[in-house]
């Protein structure tokens, strides 16, 4: 111990804990003799102290990408582990799940964005910028902007597709979960259930939408009643048409063009660009620790996630009672501790 009574001992919170630390490598150097593993270790300090994430303060901007800016926020003064979300659509905005994730803020910072075409972000009405890549690319900016190294993400619905892909596609270093919410992972499968959860309704209603479904005619006022009537069971089951958040009242509003041009004219019929879209067979390629998560009425019905959570080897399945598509709005104190309890568990 005689050997260390040479050196500066200063608290790791001291402004001049990392200086001190190299003085004493450099000490190290002369009393030793041991001169590789001293500079080894000056650059460990180094690529230590340049790595470090700085915490993240409350706080709105907006991140370039292509096509334009998009708008994000962060909410919540914990220091944990941040959490990214990625919301429902294609088209649709953040501002909903505001007061509902920001419960999860007592522990991390909750980052909410809107994607390009939606809410506070620029809405380009250039068709070309809407692919799936993008929408992809936008995480990275995030990322890069924000300092990113370590984070949970979670995507919603249509957010779903776009976690999948990223995780897929660009191999991301840092997640230390990813949380697939009533996801968007195989067109066929979501029009599969939307079929099985379609002839649950009354069959006055089931006639109403194939009628109209058939003549294509998805603006009659006889049809968009009975669609209201299949949100009612499935979409939200507290209440819908679902109130807006308070955070929504800045004019902002979905893009129906996005909507139409991607998915489709309802929730129930695909006839956009994710026609064909299906990762089921490439979902036992996620290798970061998983969380399926979703309502007992959601359009992603609880059989599907159990097939989703049988391909991933690292992964778990939670469905909430009471809930539809809209987990967070239905039932947002059991969905955040659902969240949270996760969380936790891959932190440990």
């Amino acid at each position: 111990m005689k050997f260390y009574s040479r050196y500066v001992v200063l608290p790791p919170k001291s402004k001049y804990y990392m200086f001190r630390r190299l003085i004493n490598l450099y000490h190290y150097i002369f009393s030793s003799g041991n001169f590789v593993k001293a500079v080894y270790g000056t650059v460990l300090i180094f690529v230590a102290s340049g790595c470090k994430s700085q915490p993240l303060k409350e706080q709105e901007g907006y991140v370039n990408v292509e096509g334009g800016k998009i708008w994000y926020k962060i909410a919540g003064k914990g220091n944990g582990v941040p959490l990214l979300l990625i919301h429902g659509g294609p088209g649709a905005r953040s501002c909903d799940g505001i007061p509902y994730y920001s419960l999860l803020g007592d522990e991390r910072p909750v980052i909410f964005y809107d994607q390009l075409g939606s809410g506070l972000s620029d809405i380009p009405e250039d068709t070309s910028l809407w692919k799936l890549e993008r929408f992809v690319n936008e995480i990275d900016s995030l990322r890069k902007h924000l300092g990113l190294k370590q984070l949970h993400i979670l995507g919603h619905s249509w957010g779903g597709a776009v976690l999948v892909e990223y995780l897929l596609t660009k191999k991301p270093a840092g997640i230390r979960s990813a949380i697939f919410a009533g996801p968007l992972l195989s067109t066929p499968l979501w029009i599969k259930d939307a079929k099985i959860l379609l002839a649950r309704l009354p069959r006055n209603i089931q006639d109403t939408i194939n009628k109209y479904e058939k003549a294509e005619n998805y603006q009659s006022p006889s049809y968009l009643v009975a669609t209201d009537s299949f949100y009612a069971r499935f979409l939200s089951v507290k209440q819908w048409p679902m109130d807006s958040a308070a955070e929504c009242e800045k004019g902002l509003s979905g893009n129906l063009q996005v909507y139409h041009y991607m998915w489709g004219p309802t929730e129930f019929t695909a006839t956009g660009t994710l026609l064909n879209f299906d990762r089921t067979a490439r979902l036992k390629e996620l290798t970061q620790p998983v969380l399926f998560i979703g309502g007992r009425f959601d359009e992603a019905t609880p059989e599907t996630m159990k097939l989703f959570h049988q391909k991933v080897s690292q992964s778990k399945l939670v469905i909430i009672e009471n809930a539809g598509h809209n987990t967070a709005i239905d039932q947002p104190v059991m969905f955040t501790n659902a969240l949270r309890k996760y969380m936790h568990s891959v932190e440990k």
